[in-house]
């Protein structure tokens, strides 16, 4: 089976093809943009396109991150990873952004159980846990950042994420919300086709709002 990943929830606008029968990544592309994932996606999935050497109609799935992260960024690839699953007629799931971060902490310390964490800023923290298999223990939620403290303090596994810092005063090195797309193609290997057309998870709303001060009254 082919896969299609995409992900612009965060800084990175990637896309790879991974082919789950010989577990073999045939072609990636990522540029770190921050902003602009619309203007740049369809360049990427291009570029990993022409790595691997394949058409677009020989694709049999899309994977796609679906958050939390970037409000914009997620809308980004959501739409654009149905949009190729109706033109397609192929299935499409969704990965969250903190199940690929566990299983990229899973593969640099096997056998132990993740707490992926994002820093929200406002002092909230998207978190969640995951077994060291790699299924949730919970549902992703945001916290406080003084109760997510509190549970990394009774947590026996290992902490991911941007929040890690806030976490544990002594973590060293870099911890951006950041992992290779091949492994968002893996998860997406196996995620179940079944489950829904994948939506947006967000945490939390906006945080833009119409001021309804201004708003025009409804003849």
């Amino acid at each position: 089976m082919i896969i299609l990943a995409l992900d612009t929830a965060g800084v990175d606008c990637a896309a790879a093809l991974y082919d789950s029968g010989r577990d073999t990544v045939l072609g990636e592309a990522s540029d770190m943009i921050g902003k602009g994932h619309a203007e740049h996606l369809m360049g990427i999935v291009d570029r990993a396109l022409d790595q691997a050497g394949i058409a677009l109609c020989s694709v049999d799935r899309i994977a796609v991150t679906v958050g939390p992260g970037s409000f914009t960024g997620i809308r980004v690839g959501v739409a654009a990873a149905r949009g190729f699953a109706l033109s397609l007629e192929i299935p499409a799931v969704g990965i969250t952004t903190l199940a690929v971060m566990a299983e990229a902490e899973r593969q640099r310390s096997p056998g132990r159980a993740v707490l992926s964490a994002m820093d929200a800023k406002r002092n909230e923290i998207y978190l969640q846990t995951f077994d060291p298999g790699g299924k949730p223990i919970d549902e992703a939620r945001a916290v406080s950042v003084e109760d997510a403290q509190a549970l990394a303090a009774d947590f026996d596994g290992a902490v991911t994420g941007s929040a890690t810092p806030l976490l544990d005063p002594d973590a060293t090195g870099d911890h951006a919300n950041h992992f290779p797309i091949s492994i968002v193609a893996r998860l997406g290997a196996t995620a179940d086709p079944d489950s829904g057309k994948p939506k947006p998870l967000y945490l939390r709303g906006p945080d833009a709002k119409p001021q309804a001060g201004f708003a025009i009254a409804r003849v």
